[in-house]
């Protein structure tokens, strides 16, 4: 059945600027008609799943049969209460919640589309958003009413404010309070459009990437088979906001599609994420590498013997990370590297095939490999654009010019600079814009940040350019030191010094910009594009 509000369908790229899709393998075929929340959340109704927990918390529990009522309840709230129609974008503001995900169900079932945000966002952002989508409908959590009530948009119809907390109903609790219990799920294609998803805004504005209903379980059928193994008695956490892909597959996708459950954590700080684990033997934790860092110095006061996979992705992981946290755990970190255009990991490996310091392999449904700018092919061992295509591929809404950019030839150019060895192991240099050229030497970023990070005084750091007359670039750190108090010149060069016997001496920074704490999105990834402004 065919939405009535068109906006997504229209917007879309013409097929001529899409990424190839390549669905070689059976497991990778799914019905042409399909709505995702069938297979992710009905099925377990069916399978007689009703009473199995689907999502722990620190103050309850979830089970699937719960989750289908209060999902099913708000589809009906939608359809009958707030003048909704099918294809209309829906927008959730909330921290990781119960609510939130009966929500995202919800909006699926009743046929509209997803824009899931991330809960620090303000007014300016959350209406760009809003104009950039024609957001019509808003599901907002009462705590976070006031910057989303600010937004003043021409397409905003209703904002409907929810409890998050299980303790204080709100408006659509009491919408759906003598709702029926059961729905008829929208009957949408595969190829319709479920969610929209900002990108994260580490480069500045950020872009709409549009994915399908079978979207959702193809990277089901990837990432996690690939690297997790994932059984139905296993429990995930993590600490991404559901509203970036990373952590919406990582804590809600991939375990109700294997039949798992999923702790959420509104505000997973690295001890809340070991509480989780030690109390609630979490099998399955997704994070960032910031956060292995702290997680690393806490974790001995705390039994993590329950867990079995910890991935890794938002940020290049350092191998001085992945070193400290096997050793302090005896645990390999799954690297991975994915994107919001191609909605999740598509390079990364299993305990089994892992090379410490890679980012790893093309993991299933996606192949991978190094271009130069021109789109030739490079040898194994030169460092080149990253090319991606399989299951899924970047489909920007309302920005032919920005698809252009990120589709050559059928394959989806990240932004990345990779290489890749004799056996197929990709290897992070620096994102596109990350390369610093000074005095003619290529200089990556990133490899400067993880010579920086072995010093014992620094906590954390990022590297950009500074423009200099006479060198073109200079390389300038950003650094966080563990006391912060011991920032001064004397410091600076006695940092310098200290790099020039640790690595080649032209890489060394000849700034050092000493700061309190480095500008991060919600998802742990730093804000480069704002140290540059201050470079």
């Amino acid at each position: 059945m065919a939405y009535l509000d068109h906006f997504a369908q229209n917007h879309l790229p013409p097929k001529e600027l899409m990424a190839d899709i390549i669905l070689d393998d059976p497991d990778f075929r799914f019905p042409d008609e399909l709505n995702c929340v069938d297979y992710l959340l009905d099925r377990h109704i069916r399978e007689g799943n009703v009473d199995k927990i689907a999502i722990h918390t620190f103050d309850g529990n979830w089970t699937f049969g719960q989750l289908f009522e209060k999902a099913n309840q708000i589809a009906h709230v939608l359809t009958n209460d707030l003048d909704f129609v099918s294809g209309n974008r829906v927008m959730i503001r909330s921290a990781n919640n119960p609510m939130f995900v009966a929500c995202w169900f919800g909006i699926l079932k009743a046929g509209g589309i997803v824009v899931a945000t991330m809960p620090l966002l303000r007014e300016k952002e959350l209406t760009v958003m809003c104009d950039s989508a024609e957001i019509s409908h808003v599901f907002c959590d009462a705590r976070l009413l006031e910057e989303m009530i600010a937004v003043k948009s021409d397409f905003l119809k209703k904002i409907c404010a929810f409890d998050g907390t299980g303790n204080n109903p709100s408006e659509l609790e009491r919408l759906m309070h003598d709702k029926p219990t059961s729905f008829d799920n929208f009957n949408t294609a595969s190829t319709d459009i479920s969610l929209i998803g900002f990108t994260s805004g580490t480069t500045g504005k950020p872009k709409m990437t549009s994915h399908y209903h079978k979207d959702v379980l193809l990277i089901c059928e990837a990432f996690p088979k690939y690297s997790l193994q994932p059984t139905p008695d296993d429990i995930f956490t993590g600490s991404p906001p559901l509203g970036f892909t990373f952590g919406l597959g990582g804590m809600v996708l991939f375990p109700f599609y294997f039949g798992a459950s999923t702790f959420l954590i509104e505000k997973a700080s690295p001890d809340m994420l070991l509480k989780a684990i030690s109390e609630h033997k979490i099998t399955i934790c997704f994070t960032a590498p910031t956060a292995y860092r702290v997680l690393t110095t806490l974790v001995s006061d705390f039994d993590i013997s329950s867990l079995r996979k910890c991935v890794s992705a938002g940020e290049t992981l350092p191998l001085k990370v992945w070193n400290d946290w096997h050793e302090a755990t005896g645990l390999k970190i799954i690297d991975g590297i994915g994107s919001t255009e191609i909605l999740h990991i598509f390079i990364s490996s299993s305990e089994e095939n892992m090379k410490p310091g890679a980012t790893g392999l093309a993991v299933r449904g996606y192949e991978a490999k190094i271009v130069d700018h021109l789109g030739n092919d490079l040898p194994s061992g030169h460092a080149g654009r990253l090319a991606v295509r399989g299951i899924t591929g970047c489909k920007y809404l309302n920005a032919p010019d920005k698809q252009r950019e990120y589709v050559e030839n059928g394959w989806n150019i990240t932004g990345d600079i990779f290489k890749c060895d004799e056996d197929g192991y990709f290897w992070f240099v620096a994102r596109g814009d990350d390369m610093i050229i000074s005095s003619g030497y290529n200089i990556s970023a990133i490899e400067v940040e993880s010579v920086l990070l072995g010093h014992p005084e620094i906590a954390e750091c990022a590297v950009t350019a500074a423009p200099d007359e006479e060198r073109g670039m200079l390389v300038c750190a950003h650094v966080v030191l563990k006391d912060l108090d011991a920032a001064c010149a004397e410091k600076a060069k006695e940092i310098q010094e200290w790099f020039k016997l640790a690595a080649a001496p032209y890489k060394y920074p000849r700034i050092v910009n000493f700061i309190d704490q480095l500008p991060k999105t919600e998802t742990g990834k730093i804000q480069r594009f704002k140290l540059k402004q201050t470079s």
